[in-house]
């Protein structure tokens, strides 16, 4: 399958009650071939009227962190847990995240990210239930051969402008592997 093919199964989803209230789903952008794939969490408003994760200002946030270490969206790839905003932008529950999770496990393996970035506890939970965000951020884990560095939400130095410098530090820890990555090949 490609990745065009299954965006269109995204777009057309009527699996769960989330496809009632939005305007479109929000499959996922970037480069289909890239390294590094960000996961988030659930659209947003922003997301949700223009069918693109992050754009809104956790968006523009994290543009920022990506410029930080020398990247640019269309290096890498970005999507959510969940493809379809949630009513009045609440948490995304564990029934709509377990109904789109074989689409996020379908995009992991046609764009085999050699890293994966874990925005936020929703998405880190997926590959480490038992751990707290608060204390996994930014430390490189593994799981069935995927190298997942989980880190806070952009969205959180937004309502606490003392975590900008905790992001741009976690970033540091992609521009590490980055590096280890290109002096590999």
């Amino acid at each position: 399958m490609h990745l065009e093919e299954l965006n269109s199964k995204i777009a057309n989803c009527h699996k769960c009650f989330l496809h009632k209230d939005r305007t479109q789903a929000v499959p996922g952008s970037g480069n289909s071939k890239a390294e590094i794939m960000f996961i988030g969490e659930a659209p947003g408003k922003s997301e949700d009227e223009q069918g693109k994760p992050f754009v809104g200002a956790a968006g523009k946030f994290l543009n920022e962190l990506l410029q930080s270490i020398g990247l640019e969206r269309k290096d890498v790839y970005i999507a959510n847990t969940v493809k379809c905003r949630p009513p009045d932008n609440r948490d995304p529950r564990p029934e709509e995240i377990k109904t789109c999770l074989p689409y996020l496990k379908k995009q992991i393996l046609i764009i085999q990210p050699k890293v994966i970035a874990t925005l936020g506890r929703f998405s880190m939970n997926l590959f480490f239930p038992e751990l707290k965000i608060s204390q996994a951020h930014g430390k490189i884990q593994t799981k069935n051969n995927l190298c997942i560095v989980p880190l806070y939400h952009p969205a959180a130095a937004l309502y606490n402008g003392s975590q900008r410098e905790v992001h741009l530090r976690d970033f540091q820890v992609l521009k590490t592997l980055i590096d280890k990555m290109k002096n590999k090949k």
